[in-house]
């Protein structure tokens, strides 16, 4: 990270650069440059100062320990700040330079928005897909990514050769359906999907759940399980969806579930399981139990969302 005495030379040597008769100076009593430096300090300033970027600065943007290191330069309370920084992922504590971030943060800023903006436009290995026994499916999306992104209303849809596709190859009135949707974040469910995938499996086998024939939909919004719903008629369906990505998080998932999903149910039918993901939210082998013992719950109140709650609160 840049020091004081470097970014002073810096000033420095811009000003005498830009105004070498001192009258920058002269009118601005505030400011007071500093003796007149050997050319070689002057010419690493500058140098310093051409090549920017994180190399110059030595600055890793991936580097766990830059990224906690708190940026507030001479804090009242260092051992504070540290410890408040600990208890979140948000951006806290970076500090600034007058009024503007500082150069490393920024760096990292833009490094991870650029993690989110990969995330958004990957699609799911197919190597995955297979390995899991996967079919795939597509909602009405038929423009893209872009489409996808401005038409949420299509992605709760499927297509039309979906609904044959389904009907054709799904197992009907299982127990427990599982399906998977890249949603917002294909690296969330590439991830995560190995881990969880097979304890809601081997975990129905073992509650005697009858568990129906799993699948990917492509382009995938929360609302298509009623469509899903609609034909395969499972007791709990469960959408295993990639979160929307934040700066530099990319890899976290939801499981979405309903007790006998169909069209004109709500969000306020659904339960979720969200932040799934290892290193700070939620182990997906733990989700995976969650989630087979939430799916009996809905089972023996046969009732999910805002009803299953009403349930578990009249007992």
């Amino acid at each position: 990270m840049m020091d004081t005495s470097t970014l002073a030379a810096i000033v420095d040597a811009v000003v005498r650069e830009l105004d070498p008769s001192g009258a920058f100076a002269a009118a601005r009593p505030g400011y007071r440059a500093t003796e007149p430096e050997p050319a070689r300090r002057v010419g690493q300033a500058r140098s310093l100062a051409a090549n920017g970027g994180e190399r110059a600065l030595g600055v890793d943007t991936t580097a766990a320990t830059a990224i906690r290191a708190p940026g507030v330069m001479n804090p009242v309370a260092p051992e504070g700040l540290a410890a408040i920084m600990e208890t979140t992922t948000a951006r806290i504590g970076v500090g600034r330079a007058g009024a503007r971030p500082r150069t490393a943060e920024l760096l990292r800023f833009q490094a991870d928005l650029a993690v989110t903006k990969d995330a958004l436009e990957r699609s799911v290995d197919p190597g995955l897909l297979a390995e899991l026994g996967l079919f795939s499916v597509r909602t009405m999306v038929e423009g893209g990514k872009e489409e996808y992104l401005r038409r949420p209303d299509l992605g709760r849809r499927l297509s039309e050769e979906a609904k044959r596709t389904l009907a054709e190859r799904c197992v009907k009135r299982p127990s427990v359906q599982l399906c998977v949707g890249d949603g917002l974040s294909a690296r969330a469910i590439e991830v995560n999907l190995r881990k969880i995938f097979p304890v809601i499996e081997s975990g129905c086998a073992t509650a005697g759940l009858s568990f129906g024939t799993p699948f990917f939909v492509e382009r995938c919004r929360v609302g298509a399980m009623n469509d899903i719903g609609d034909i395969v008629e499972p007791e709990v369906l469960i959408l295993l969806i990639g979160e929307r990505p934040g700066l530099g998080r990319a890899d976290s998932m939801s499981a979405y579930m309903g007790y006998r999903p169909r069209s004109g149910l709500s969000d306020a039918d659904r339960d979720v399981v969200c932040n799934i993901f290892d290193g700070g939210g939620v182990n997906p082998l733990e989700a995976g139990a969650y989630v087979l013992r939430l799916a009996r719950s809905m089972i023996a109140a046969k009732a999910s969302g805002v009803k299953l709650k009403m349930a578990e609160g009249n007992r």
